[in-house]
């Protein structure tokens, strides 16, 4: 069963699954889809359409639009802010009124794969994919896909090393230069990793993806 603050505004429409913490003035609008065992922090934003797979932890005022889709064990930073309008304007060329916010051509999807963590007040920008087990630097500007295992920072933020899925910097690089081949190991846990022309392949990953 979800544990829902009394403050939290959840729509209808919208599903969350069991053992998931819901905190204080959340807002999720329906329809759209939270998994089991997550926490979505207080003054979150989840807007219609967004989907939220399990164990995943959304720090504090974490704004996620129409278009976006975290996977399992995902952690969202604090203050951190989703986009999905590449070009947007508040009204039609005329200015007789407002533009529509729903699902259209303008709006684009965003997708962060599994086990990527995107550190305390990021701006994520629309049409991308953030891989598996990559990170964001904190106060990064993501403009551009992320590849996975790697870790970016900056703006607009750019790749600055390989990672383990604990999160320890396998390799360092000058920014944007990843190695042209390297194998090694994870100096904190060991698990080893391969990388070739920026691709990560993991040599002996955990049974559980």
């Amino acid at each position: 069963m979800a544990r829902i603050h009394p403050t939290a505004e959840i729509e209808e429409g919208v599903e969350i699954g069991a053992g998931t913490a819901v905190w204080a003035h959340v807002h999720a609008r329906g329809p759209s889809k939270i998994g089991r065992d997550c926490i979505i922090g207080e003054k979150t934003y989840i807007g219609p359409g967004v989907e939220i797979g399990d164990l995943v932890k959304l720090n504090a005022m974490v704004y996620l639009p129409l278009g976006v889709r975290l996977a399992n064990g995902v952690m969202i930073g604090a203050g951190t802010i989703f986009t999905n309008d590449r070009y947007p304007r508040g009204t039609d060329v005329a200015i007789t009124e407002l533009r529509d916010s729903g699902p259209g051509e303008h709006i684009f999807e965003t997708s962060v794969e599994a086990g990527a963590s995107i550190g305390a007040a990021c701006t994520i920008g629309s049409n991308l994919t953030i891989g598996r087990w990559a990170l964001v630097g904190m106060g990064s500007v993501v403009t551009r896909d992320v590849s996975p295992f790697h870790l970016v920072v900056g703006n607009p933020a750019r790749a600055i090393a390989i990672v383990c899925r604990c999160g320890e910097p396998v390799w360092r690089f000058p920014i944007g230069r990843p190695p042209v081949a390297e194998e090694g190991a994870c100096p904190a846990c060991g698990l080893r990793y391969k990388t070739h022309q920026g691709a990560v392949e993991e040599l002996d990953p955990p049974e559980k993806a």
